[in-house]
């Protein structure tokens, strides 16, 4: 069976429905996504996108981290760049490497991310109310729209910020942008 990131993403998506005892139509009813998508999704003919994803974890109450940590194996606290997993969203280009090390018992954690030139990225909802997010601008340009405020952000700059509501991310046309994210 294929052991790629995206293939395991689809076997906890799966488990994680079956779990709660749900069927397709519940999850598809619980999270905006058709129950075609579902399918497919879980099958592993398509690799869901961030938004899609956002939108699944949002259904089982989790993180997008905390999903792609249940997707890992085991638990290390030294985690070399060489082994954090990096998932590219296939709609976007948006790519996200898990920094920190994988770990169910802990609820603290880091992810890289990096965008390209013109990106919009809107998520309708946190995966769990309250989030507390840190921003840290690595590169480049974004401008990050949380609780109705645009933010714009240049490298070196920090947005501290609980999500409860919509957010969303845009880069502008000549630049794109790599931030760390630390979610508390």
């Amino acid at each position: 069976m294929d052991d790629s990131i995206e293939m395991r993403i689809a076997q906890r998506i799966r488990s994680l429905r079956t779990e709660r005892q749900w069927p397709l139509e519940e999850l598809a009813s619980r999270s905006g996504v058709s129950r075609a998508s579902l399918s497919r999704i879980e099958n592993g003919e398509v690799s869901p996108t961030a938004a899609v994803l956002c939108k699944l974890c949002t259904a089982f109450g989790l993180t997008l981290s905390r999903l792609m940590v249940l997707v890992e194996e085991g638990f290390t606290p030294l985690l070399p760049r060489g082994s954090q997993v990096t998932w590219t969203d296939p709609d976007t280009g948006y790519q996200r490497r898990a920094v920190s090390p994988p770990a169910l018992g802990l609820s603290g954690e880091v992810v890289e991310s990096m965008l390209k030139p013109s990106t919009r990225i809107a998520y309708e909802q946190p995966p769990r109310a309250g989030l507390e997010h840190h921003l840290v601008m690595r590169e480049g340009a974004l401008t990050l729209t949380v609780g109705g405020v645009a933010h714009d952000l240049a490298p070196g700059d920090c947005l501290r910020y609980r999500l409860d509501g919509p957010s969303l991310f845009e880069t502008p046309a000549h630049s794109g942008a790599r931030y760390l994210l630390f979610m508390v």
